[in-house]
């Protein structure tokens, strides 16, 4: 049932004012392979959709990697997230969640692009590897969901697939973002109905490495693999 309370008055929803500030913070302390809000959103989205439960301590290092200048600063920050974590759940309940994304030039002009949304999307996943990947594997049904998101990853170059792609024209470009919103409904409700079991919870108690050995990075290939 759609919610009639403008989006502005929801509790857990960022005013733009907000939504700029995040911004320009993560901007300020951008780096290579660092997140934007863009892509921090889509890395919440995967989480918020997921299987299990990713609690800040897991997500917020994937975020933030310098120290905040003040005690000030960093209870701002970690507001805002909270606050932007929150809202997607709520936009989802209320069938009003919209990516947020990012803007590039072209010989047109500035056009949105999907690419850091994408790239934080996979990084959620990869927080749960193990259960994307072995349900991925065993259901046709949960990749053919992640269709129009895979479209825009692979066009981006976010996913390299094992097969030859043609990029996608604007116009299948803007079909596909249409549809990051109706694919994360699905596949939230997918992973309601269709829980991880027993068996997969228990696969993800991995035996800690040996003392003086890191642990290997979690597996990126989904039918093709994500890459950075």
């Amino acid at each position: 049932m759609m919610n009639s309370t403008p989006p502005d008055e929801w509790p857990s929803s960022l005013t733009d004012e907000e939504l700029d500030e995040l911004d320009r913070y993560l901007r300020g302390h951008a780096d290579e392979g660092r997140l934007l809000l863009d892509g921090v959103h889509g890395m919440l989205s995967a989480i918020a959709v997921g299987p299990l439960e990713v609690l800040p301590d897991e997500w917020l290092p994937e975020v933030l990697h310098d120290p905040f200048a003040d005690e000030a600063e960093g209870n701002r920050v970690l507001e805002l997230l909270a606050k932007l974590n929150d809202s997607i759940r709520v936009e989802l309940d209320v069938e009003a969640y919209e990516p947020i994304l990012g803007e590039v030039d072209t010989d047109t002009g500035p056009a949105l692009s999907a690419a850091g949304w994408c790239e934080g999307f996979s990084r959620g996943i990869d927080l749960r590897a193990a259960l994307w990947e072995k349900r991925l594997a065993e259901d046709p049904q949960l990749m053919e969901m992640l269709g129009p998101v895979m479209a825009l990853a692979v066009d981006e170059g976010i996913l390299s697939a094992e097969a030859e792609f043609e990029k996608l024209t604007d116009e299948e470009y803007d079909e596909c973002l249409a549809q990051v919103a109706p694919v994360l409904g699905a596949v939230d409700h997918y992973w309601h109905e269709h829980p991880a079991t027993e068996a997969e919870l228990a696969a993800l108690v991995r035996t800690p490495p040996p003392p003086g050995e890191e642990a290997p990075p979690p597996p990126r290939q989904r039918s093709g693999h994500w890459v950075h």
